[in-house]
C-alpha cells in the first residue's frame, strides 16, 4: 500500500484513540458530577421532562400516523439479530474469524435519564436497539468480507467499514493471491 496512505491510516487510528480516551474520561467526569450533585441533578433533570399526555397532544398528527410503520421496524431488526448472531456461531468458528461481541454494538443507557417520558424512552430504546443491530451486522459483514473477498471496489464507497482500507487493489491479483492468507490472519490482532 502507498507509504502516505499508511501513514494517514496509522494517524486515523492515534486520533481513534485519543477520541476513545477524551469519551472515556467525559464519561468518567459526567459520572462523578452526577454522584455529586445527584439529587439536584434529578430534580434540575426532571423539570425539563414533558408529560406523556402533554406530548401526545403536541405531536403532529402525521407523525403519529407513522408511528406504526417506524415500530414495524422491530420485526426485520429482530429477525438480522437473530439471524447474524446465528450465522456468526455456525460460521466464524469455521473460518476461524473472531465472533463480535454483541454487546458492544447494542448499548442501552437512555432509560435512566429523568426528562425523558415513557414514550421518548421506548424510542430511544428502538434507535438504540436498530442503530446497534446494524453496527453488529456491519461488523460481521466486514469480518466476512476480509475472509472470502478482501478487494478494494473500482470506485470510491461513502462509509467504507474500518477493514476496508487493508483490503487489496481492485485488480491487483498479484497482491490478492499473496496477501489472502495473511490477511485472514490478521483477526487476531483486531478487537
Amino acid at each position: 500500500m502507498n507509504k502516505n496512505i499508511d501513514e494517514i491510516l496509522a494517524r486515523i487510528r492515534e486520533l481513534e484513540e485519543a477520541l476513545e480516551d477524551e469519551y472515556r474520561q467525559t464519561r468518567d467526569q459526567w459520572g462523578r458530577k452526577k454522584l455529586d450533585l445527584a439529587d439536584e441533578f434529578l430534580s434540575q433533570q426532571r423539570r425539563y421532562k414533558t408529560g406523556l399526555f402533554r406530548f401526545l397532544l403536541r405531536s403532529r398528527l402525521l407523525v403519529m400516523l407513522t408511528v406504526p410503520v417506524i415500530y414495524a421496524g422491530w420485526i426485520p431488526f429482530l429477525l438480522m439479530d437473530l439471524f447474524v448472531s446465528l450465522y456468526q456461531a455456525i460460521c466464524f468458528p469455521v473460518y476461524r474469524i473472531p465472533k463480535v461481541c454483541r454487546a458492544d454494538y447494542l448499548v442501552f443507557d437512555r432509560e435512566d435519564l429523568p426528562y425523558l417520558n415513557i414514550v421518548e424512552k421506548f424510542n430511544c430504546f428502538f434507535c438504540s436497539y436498530g442503530n446497534g443491530v446494524a453496527a453488529y451486522t456491519r461488523e460481521v459483514a466486514a469480518r466476512t468480507e476480509q475472509y472470502w473477498c478482501p478487494i478494494k471496489h473500482a470506485r470510491r464507497l461513502v462509509a467504507a467499514h474500518d477493514r476496508y482500507p487493508n483490503f487489496f487493489d481492485h485488480g491487483d491479483a498479484e497482491a490478492y493471491r499473496q496477501g489472502l492468507n495473511r490477511l485472514r490472519r490478521q483477526y487476531r490482532n483486531k478487537p
